[in-house]
């Protein structure tokens, strides 16, 4: 069984993307706007905002409550988008139930929508090339159909005319699968018994249960050190390119 290091590819994800800083003098800057106080999400901005202090690029995290109403947060992102030193907005999701998250999303100017790629989709694709793994001609199930994971991930398989599943729950297209992609973020969802032997598991959710996966799959991305690192680079990744939107 092979760990698919995600550190090692996000370090040189984000020696690069700090060279062609230095190199273009680029100066950017990252504001993460943050609703109410949840711990997973606040994890994730300390994530971001480390990877930026890493390689020079300058964080702001703007926090508000909860209970914002949707209309102040739309003219609070429409203030920020007008700031000339903001390169990239993210919009930490989830967001609260009352709030439109496509309304919010879509409200991020394009040329300063950090996630303008998708940062998951990158992360995978970052994942596999390095370990050269191929998708051609292998048995896909895609877990997890949110906005996150599910869509970008199978509308980027699609783009590339390559066969999947894309299921919601465990059924027995799990067990016949070469790879399997996961982001339905239940953790335990998928067990060793559940899997195929040697098969590769790509956990963004984490939905692995490693210890019993980890003894059956050919590769596997540990939870922490897998996916997300690559997924933060990924998204500064992004920075550069907004300059050119």
């Amino acid at each position: 069984m092979i760990i698919l290091d995600g550190k090692k590819i996000a370090e040189k994800i984000l020696k690069k993307v700090k060279r062609e800083i230095r190199e273009k003098q680029l100066k950017l800057k990252l504001a993460v706007i943050l609703l109410g106080r949840n711990p997973q999400s606040a994890v994730f901005v300390r994530q971001k905002q480390k990877a930026c202090e890493k390689i020079g690029i300058d964080f702001k995290l703007l926090k508000f409550p909860e209970r914002i109403q949707e209309v102040k947060l739309l003219e609070k992102i429409k203030a920020i988008s007008k700031d000339d030193s903001i390169t990239g907005i993210i919009v930490q999701l989830p967001l609260p139930k009352h709030i439109n998250e496509d309304r919010v999303l879509k409200s991020v100017p394009k040329k300063k929508n950090a996630e303008i790629v998708s940062p998951v989709v990158c992360a995978v694709e970052h994942i596999l090339k390095n370990y050269k793994i191929s998708l051609r001609n292998k048995n896909i199930v895609l877990i997890g159909k949110g906005r996150l994971v599910g869509r970008p991930v199978a509308a980027w398989l699609r783009k590339q005319n390559i066969k999947f599943f894309n299921i919601d729950k465990i059924t027995n297209r799990i067990k016949k699968a070469d790879i399997i992609i996961s982001g339905a973020g239940r953790p335990g969802l998928i067990k060793g018994e559940t899997i195929k032997s040697g098969a590769v598991i790509i956990d963004v959710g984490g939905d692995v249960d490693f210890e019993s996966v980890s003894q059956k799959a050919g590769y596997i991305t540990p939870i922490p050190g897998g996916v997300g690192p690559v997924v933060v680079a990924c998204l500064l990744q992004n920075l550069v390119k907004t300059k050119n939107y």
